[in-house]
């Protein structure tokens, strides 16, 4: 039995709408679709007892027990523990009582397009709980009524007498119904034609409660399957080598060594397919090795001759790259984009009391995750099934569709915890690799990438160029800004119209636009064939240390405090439009700065022994700051403090939070401490782990000491990268001050990769 609940009654926000059905057994379950699958069919798996292939987000069985789908990929960010508590709290579940499991792709078929299920289904990307917010509150509020329409008709009493608790409806005079008893009624009551109310926040019980994440038990103790971890007993296991060269071509091959190998089955070449956008097919023409199991597969792989010839990015170095962005930002040229020109930066540079200008490098940057990338494949005739780590499973379908040729229904995508993304995971060249493989061989295949192999052929973040000029008056006030930046766009050959290719480099709201009335902002296109792609913090981790690190300058070279100088820039508290349509609020960033400077020491900062630094960010209406200690022990770095606040509007889960925080801040301190990519006549010169070395626990401080700024009054925004952007400068602006004796600021990044 089942009744739907149209967008058009409902008028749902983002046009969605309500599903409600009593399965077998009793079992009430509810689910947000689309509004454009409103005549799909539930998938079978829906009906009966079977609680892995869940079709929808909610299930509540005779027994009390509550099944809840986490709709977006966990790649480490928590989703899989807050989204289901959003749900839990408006249906007041018992927590102890609820079981979560990760929803693969929802999809269905529209006369050959297809239907999203589940609607925005994307993770480690910052937006899941801000998307879901509405949406699964809605759902938890509508399980709860219908549950309490049943109790209301059991007992005798109006519904609006009742309340529940911890999975139980109770009465005025104290009887009570478990939901297990009320699940088979309640699924067959119809829904109303109006949306319950959500809860007020006074009656929240989890929402803002600590909750430790929902798989770190079986993660600890390895039960929780991976991706890598799935396998049809009759799969092939497939592993590559690629071209040293995106564009490069095999020039000569000989497998007959590896196909005396036992358990090698065969050897074949892949090659990108034309006109597909980066992400979508092979990264770069390889020759893959199928085997019986993955050690007589890498056994073959190792005996394999293969002479590769390179293509037009054969001749390309990190270092002319480096140079071709200098020479772009000291010529004559204009820039590819004048991404923000408020007041007139010219004008305010003629009548400076005082200038300031400054150069900042960055180097090139890999994801180094720490599940290399897989992707298993079984194509039948009518059916794709796919265990794969994506971030996006939405784009992993459409790669397999395209491939494939099978209708939408017919591609089944199944998406476990994820074992890192970074932005690595939005790109699916190897879900192409995967079923290309598997339709060569008529067989079900595993294919599996090596962490040398991740390092080789990434999709990487561009190393960067930035001149920085600013402009004071004789009263110490900013007047002029003028930010030049050069980078190899992450958006070219990804099907972006070029006058957007800044995007993925810049934001146009970055600080300090809208708070100098003179500001200009040009990007440099960087022309490069190296692959790039999302990174975690793009655009605001490269513009935030060149940024953040300026300010720095700017104060010593006018002899003040640092963080006085950031609070006249921020200026009273106040509400600035951006031109995204957002706003930045001075008042929510100036405060997390105050915190952080309070809580490391700053009045000391002049007269302490060691270096202090400070920075602050905004993302998408959230605000962050770090203030981070330093101590140098002749040449060596200590890291013997670290601070950060953040305010992210309500807080779902504090526990998840501080850990999202602590763990994007020990990644930005990695990436400023050790990490780049380098290439030479176009080859990637980091070739394992060791080459490319994450920070060691010695090299990290002890803790990260992370304060939440309570602000329930707001709606949630994301947080998944949120102290990325801020740790790097902090820390870079710490060692200047406990080095300014013995070192040369500029170049300032360099001159902290020396030290190290």
């Amino acid at each position: 039995m089942r009744g739907d609940i149209t967008h058009d009654k409902l008028r749902l926000s983002r046009r969605r709408f309500l599903q409600v059905l009593a399965g077998g057994a009793g079992v009430l379950m509810i689910g947000i679709r689309t509004a454009r699958a409103d005549n799909a069919p539930l998938p079978a798996a829906l009906f009966g007892d079977n609680f892995y292939d869940l079709g929808a987000f909610v299930r509540i069985d005779s027994d009390g027990n509550v099944l809840i789908g986490a709709r977006d990929p966990d790649t480490g960010t928590g989703v899989a523990t807050s989204l289901p508590r959003i749900i839990a709290d408006e249906l007041d579940a018992d927590w102890t009582r609820v079981s979560v499991v990760p929803l693969g792709l929802g999809v269905s078929d529209n006369n050959g397009q297809p239907r999203w299920t589940y609607g925005r289904q994307i993770g480690g990307t910052g937006g899941s709980i801000p998307a879901a917010w509405n949406d699964l509150r809605k759902m938890g509020a509508l399980a709860r009524w219908l549950l309490l329409q049943a109790a209301a008709r059991q007992l005798g009493v109006q519904a609006d007498r009742l309340h529940c608790e911890s999975g139980t409806v109770i009465a005025p005079d104290g009887r009570r119904l478990s939901y297990g008893s009320l699940a088979e009624s309640a699924g067959k009551i119809a829904p109303p034609d109006q949306l319950p109310p959500v809860k007020t926040p006074d009656r929240y019980r989890l929402i803002g409660q600590p909750a430790g994440d929902i798989d770190a038990r079986g993660i600890v103790t390895g039960q929780t399957q991976f991706a890598i971890d799935h396998f049809y007993g009759d799969a092939l296991v497939a592993v590559l080598v690629h071209c040293p060269w995106p564009d490069g071509s095999l020039a000569n091959i000989d497998f007959t060594d590896a196909m005396a190998v036992k358990g090698v089955v065969k050897v074949l070449m892949l090659k990108p397919e034309p006109g597909q956008a980066l992400g979508n097919t092979a990264i770069a023409p390889a020759v893959a090795v199928l085997a019986e199991d993955t050690w007589s597969a890498l056994q073959g792989r190792q005996k394999l001759k293969l002479e590769w010839k390179p293509g037009a990015s054969g001749s390309e170095s990190s270092a002319a790259l480096e140079q071709q962005g200098e020479t772009l930002l000291n010529g004559k040229t204009d820039p590819t984009m004048r991404v923000r020109n408020d007041g007139d930066v010219d004008a305010a540079g003629k009548k400076a009391a005082r200038r300031v200008q400054a150069t900042y490098y960055q180097p090139w940057l890999a994801h180094a995750v720490a599940e290399p990338m897989n992707c298993l494949v079984r194509l039948d005739k009518d059916h794709a099934s796919v265990v794969v780590p994506t971030q996006a499973p939405q784009k992993a379908w459409a790669v397999v569709q395209r491939l494939t040729g099978l209708g939408p229904d017919q591609i089944e995508i199944k998406v476990p915890r994820i074992g890192g993304g970074y932005g690595r995971r939005l790109d699916h060249d190897y879900v192409a690799e995967a079923v290309m493989l598997a339709k060569a061989v008529d067989k079900p295949v595993r294919l599996l990438w090596t962490h040398g192999q991740d390092l080789e052929h990434d999709y990487y973040c561009s190393g960067s160029v930035h001149q920085l000029s600013a402009t004071m008056d004789r009263k110490r006030q900013l007047t002029g800004w003028n930010q030049r930046m050069a980078s190899a766009s992450a958006l070219v050959r990804r099907s972006v119209p070029d006058n957007r290719l800044w995007t993925s480099e810049l934001d146009a709201d970055q600080i300090p636009a809208a708070l100098i009335p003179n500001y200009r902002s040009d990007w440099y296109a960087v022309n490069s064939s190296i692959p790039r792609g999302p990174m975690r913090g793009m655009p605001y981790l490269s513009n935030a240390f060149a940024v953040q690190s300026f300010i720095d300058e700017i104060a010593q070279s006018m002899k003040e405090d640092p963080l006085d100088t950031q609070l006249r820039l921020l200026g009273p508290a106040r509400q600035l439009s951006l031109s995204t349509g957002g706003v930045l609020d001075t008042g929510r960033l100036t405060h997390v700065l105050k915190l952080v400077a309070d809580r490391i020491g700053w009045k000391n900062w002049l007269h302490s022994v060691n270096g202090l630094g400070i920075a602050c960010w905004h993302v998408n209406g959230a605000y962050v700051a770090h203030a981070i200690e330093v101590a140098m022990q002749g040449e060596k770095l200590i890291i013997q403090r670290v601070v950060c606040a953040v305010d992210v509007g309500r807080v779902i889960n504090p526990q998840g939070l501080e850990g999202q925080i602590a763990g994007a801040t020990l990644d930005g301190l990695s990436n400023a401490l050790n990490l780049a990519i380098t290439f030479k006549d176009g080859q990637i010169q980091q070739h394992h782990p060791k080459d490319y070395p994450l920070a060691t626990m010695a090299q990290l401080p002890n803790a990260v000491e992370v304060i939440i700024v309570p602000n329930d009054d707001l709606p949630p925004a994301g947080a998944s990268f949120l102290a990325m952007p801020t740790a790097a400068p902090a820390l870079a602006n710490a060692v200047f001050r406990a080095t300014a004796v013995r070192v040369r600021r500029l170049p300032l990044m360099k001159e902290l990769l020396r030290l190290l």
